[in-house]
Parts: structure tokens; sequence; C-alpha cells
């Protein structure tokens, strides 16, 4: 390991440790946790950049439909709801689907022409007719089942860890047909059209309430860890805290986070050493080839547009077990929290500080920029309020600016970008 790589990790060991003494541990874990969290969605974003070029700026999309799977996959099947609609809405599901494999064959099996384009035209608005014929009642019936608490079908009810690597999945298949439009298009296009198909994921994760509850959210999804609550009440736990000295509340929050973060550490383990494997591979050599001399590589022989099929959904998959992870931390979905500026951006901005190529820098710059997220808004209001205490608690200055300490986090964010991109472009740890 070189001196700036292990500089860079003692500092961000420093920091953690820093707020763990001067804040609380818990809070140092929260940060710890979200971090490891953001470190996986910069590997994904850093594999389709920094790997093959490729600008994804549609992140939140993956992201939500990682979450999405938690949902589908752990939270308990509601029966009255699929009694009263569910299996009509399969019926309608089925028909949709039946509908455009038709369309599919007639556009293939009929010759170019008139004809054609009138019989696929008929059979697409008569499907589609048919299929809100019975699709609308059913969802109507759904979301009406106690719509206060249900109001939506429920999933499966199995473990949640099961929902990860599905989460991924289905980050992977909608990244394979967004790539099989998208990947043939320019840069800046490509970039337009993943920001426009992430909002459509979001739009329809939103207002879909049969299937997510929407802006209702879902709250309570089961664990991987114990509860705290199972822990306090525990006579070994509480007899083995106090033998030490630790308050059995604050010690089962601690330790239900620990385990949150040998997990995710296990992962984001997993997945560096894979990534690293694979970029030090003959693909990986023929992946940074195409992304420095398309032409060149295409001129060799290299099937250019597929190989970035590939790292657009690998990445993507990434991003969608991220997704899945930050939900299941969380406890909830909350499809309203999904915002281009957190799940986008400061993605991008983690990466591009870190050092776009180098998987260990993407890491270093997702702890450190998380980090800055997180504690800038605190000190900026403790900096506000120790710089205008000579103007008294009453000054409208004073409370303007000490109301805006949250816009402190932007104002960083923007400041770190443009000194990053003017003086060390290439990152703190830069692609070897």
């Amino acid at each position: 390991m070189r001196l700036r790589e292990a500089f860079l990790l003692a500092l961000v060991t420093a920091c953690l440790l820093a707020s763990g003494f001067i804040q609380s541990w818990n809070v140092a874990l929260v940060i710890f946790n979200m971090g490891l969290v953001s470190a996986v969605l910069a590997l994904g974003v850093n594999i389709q950049w920094g790997y093959a070029g490729l600008f994804n700026i549609g992140v939140m999309g993956f992201v939500a439909l990682g979450g999405l799977a938690t949902i589908l996959i752990s939270s308990p099947p509601v029966s009255g709801a699929w009694a009263t609609g569910g299996l009509r809405l399969l019926l309608a599901l089925a028909f949709g689907a039946a509908t455009l494999l038709g369309a599919a064959v007639l556009w293939r099996s009929l010759p170019k022409g008139f004809l054609r384009s009138a019989a696929l035209v008929v059979e697409l608005i008569a499907g589609f007719a048919i299929y809100r014929w019975i699709f609308d009642p059913a969802v109507s019936a759904i979301e009406g089942f106690n719509a206060v608490e249900d109001g939506f079908l429920g999933g499966f009810g199995l473990p949640i860890l099961i929902a990860w690597p599905i989460g991924a999945a289905l980050a992977a298949g909608a990244a394979y047909l967004i790539g099989k439009v998208a990947l043939g298009l320019r840069s800046d296009y490509l970039a337009i059209a993943t920001l426009g198909i992430s909002e459509i994921i979001v739009a329809i994760i939103k207002n879909e309430d049969w299937l997510t509850r929407g802006v209702k959210n879902v709250a309570g999804l089961p664990r991987p860890v114990p509860y705290e609550i199972d822990l306090q009440n525990s006579a070994g736990f509480v007899e083995f805290m106090a033998t030490r000295g630790f308050d059995a509340v604050t010690a089962s929050s601690i330790v239900v986070k620990l385990c949150y973060s040998g997990i995710f550490l296990t992962v984001l383990l997993g997945l560096y050493w894979l990534a690293q494997m694979a970029l030090k591979s003959p693909w990986g050599r023929m992946v940074r080839a195409i992304r420095e001399n398309e032409t060149a590589a295409e001129a060799m022989g290299k099937d250019v547009t597929r190989r970035h099929l590939q790292v657009f959904v690998l990445g993507s998959a990434i991003c969608g077990l991220a997704g899945a992870m930050m939900t299941t931390l969380d406890g909830q979905f909350t499809p309203g929290s999904y915002q281009p500026l957190r799940y986008t951006f400061l993605i991008w901005v983690m990466v591009i500080v870190g050092g776009s190529g180098n998987n260990l820098g993407a890491i270093i710059g997702a702890f450190l920029i998380w980090f800055i997220w997180i504690e800038v808004e605190p000190v900026g209001r403790a900096l506000i309020h120790f710089g205008t205490v000579w103007m008294g608690d009453d000054n409208t200055f004073r409370t303007h600016l000490i109301a805006s300490a949250a816009h402190m986090r932007f104002l960083t964010m923007g400041i770190i970008l443009l000194f990053v991109l003017r003086f060390n472009p290439r990152g703190l740890i830069p692609e070897r």
C-alpha cells in the first residue's frame, strides 16, 4: 500500500474515532454503516465510469429497485388484499405480457408495409383497453383494503437477506433493457436517457400503491440482526453489560449497529476483491482499452457494445444491492426519499474525489464525503453560533444564518468538487 493510501485510510479512521469520542459511538456507527453502503454504491458507479467511461446518472432508479426487492421478498403477504383483487391483478399482468408478445410476433411475421403497421396498432390499442378493464378494478380493490395499514399485496415473508441478491438481479434486468436501447447513444445522450428512465422508475414506485404503498411507505421490515428491545429484555445481556459498566439501552443499540457493520463490511470486502480481480484480468484490461479508444478496440475485433452492456449491467447490479442494503438498514421503504441529490450527485462526488478507475479510491472517497455530508451541518451551525454571538439572540440576520446551516452541505460539496477538479482532477488516489 502506498503512503497516500495509508494516510487517507488513517484519516477516515481518525474522523470516525473523533466522532465517537466527541459525539457518541452510536453516531459514529451510523456514519460508518452508511459509509459502507455508500462505498458499495461508489464501487458500482466506479465500475461503469472508471472502467468503461459510461456516464450513468440514473443511479437513483437502480437503488430504488434494490429497495423494492426488500418489500417483495420480506414483507408478509396481505391475505385480504390478495383475496379482493390479487388473482385479477395477476390476470391483468399476464394479459399485458401476452399483448406485448403478440405485438412482437406480428412485427416479425407480417411483411413490412401498411398491413403490418395497421395490425400492430389495432392489436396494441385493443390489448391496452382490455388490460385496463381487468387491471383498474383489481388495483382499486387492493388499494382500498385496509388502506391505512395495508393497501398493497405485500411480499413473500422471506428473510430479508434473500432480497439483497434479488435487488441486484432486478437492477441488472432493468439495466439490460436500458442498455440494449441506450448504450448506442453518445455519452451525453446516455446520461439524459439514464436520468429519465431513473425518474420513471421512481415515479412508478411512488404511484403504484398496490405494489409499494407509494408515499405511505412500508415500515417494520424484518431485520437480519437482533432487535434492541430483545437484547434489553435478555437477562444475560443486561448482566454481561452491567458487569462491564455499560448501560443496557446504549449497549444494545451499539451491538445492533455493530452487527450491521459486520454484514456490510463483509459484502464490501467481497465486492472489492471481485472488482480488483476483474480489473486486473484480461477482461478488465480490454474494458479499459475500449474506454481509452473505442475505434482502436473495434479495429482489433472487440465487441464494444457488448462489453459496455456487460459493465453497465454489472455496475447497476451493485447499485441495486446497495439499495437493498440501505432499505434493510433503515427498516422501512420510503419512495419519497429517493432524490437525485443524495443518490446520484453525492455518489458521483465520492467517485470523482476518491479517484475514478481506482476501487480503493472510490471506497475512501465514499467514507470521506459521507462523513463531511453528515458533520458539516452541525459543525457549520456551531461556527455560526460562535461567530455571531455578539449580535444577540434576537438579531434577524443571525437567526437567518442559523436557520440556513443545513445549506452548508450543498455549499461544501460544491467547493470540494471544484477544488478537486481544479487541482487534482484524477482524485485523491488516481488510477494506476
